[in-house]
């Protein structure tokens, strides 16, 4: 099966209504959301077509196909006019036998060997978004084997990055320009 990653929209019409297109392109079965819907924050600069409340009405049709983890942007007021679920931070998914640990990544992360990082087993994936910067990468950290993703941003890329999602497929995960270039891959298959 597929599933499809995105993060950091941060209000951005425009870039919602390009991901969503590329959902619905992808043909996966869910939209994982990792956070930073609605609002750009203090630090970002104000993404094209700043208007969350168009961004609400655009994933409202999506809402039964949507699992959505709380971002350092969202608040409790996110939750009032969103169809789903936000306010989580992180959620565990087992997605083609894969055992996802699914966070925005202001938390927790990989960023800080031992200190951030959550439980995991060896083989298992953590994919957060929060630096808006794409990440594939196979690590040793802790002692464990892991999946570091990260699918970028949707609205605001860094560090010359593309806007940017992932796609899970079977157990390859690819990181997609909003036009199915590919900017990462990896296999996740365990050794």
């Amino acid at each position: 099966m597929r599933y499809m990653f995105a993060s950091d929209i941060h209000g951005s019409a425009h870039w919602c209504g390009r991901m969503l297109s590329a959902y619905e392109k992808s043909g996966a079965e869910r939209l994982i959301l990792l956070g930073d819907i609605l609002y750009h924050g203090p630090r970002n600069d104000l993404p094209e077509a700043y208007a969350p409340k168009e961004v609400i009405a655009q994933l409202a049709p999506f809402r039964d196909r949507i699992l959505c983890v709380r971002g350092n942007c969202e608040a409790e007021v996110d939750q009032m006019v969103l169809d789903f679920p936000c306010m989580a931070d992180y959620g565990l998914l087992y997605l083609n036998d894969i055992c996802f640990y699914a966070t925005h990544g202001h938390i927790y992360n990989e960023l800080e060997e031992g200190r951030n990082l959550p439980p995991m087993n060896d083989g298992d994936v953590l994919i957060h978004g929060h630096t808006h910067v794409p990440v594939a990468e196979r690590m040793k950290l802790c002692g464990k084997d892991i999946f570091v993703l990260n699918p970028g941003s949707v609205s605001l890329p860094k560090e010359g990055s593309a806007h940017s999602f992932g796609l899970l497929d079977g157990d390859t995960f690819t990181i997609y320009d909003m036009d199915f270039g590919t900017v990462k891959s990896i296999s996740l298959k365990r050794a």
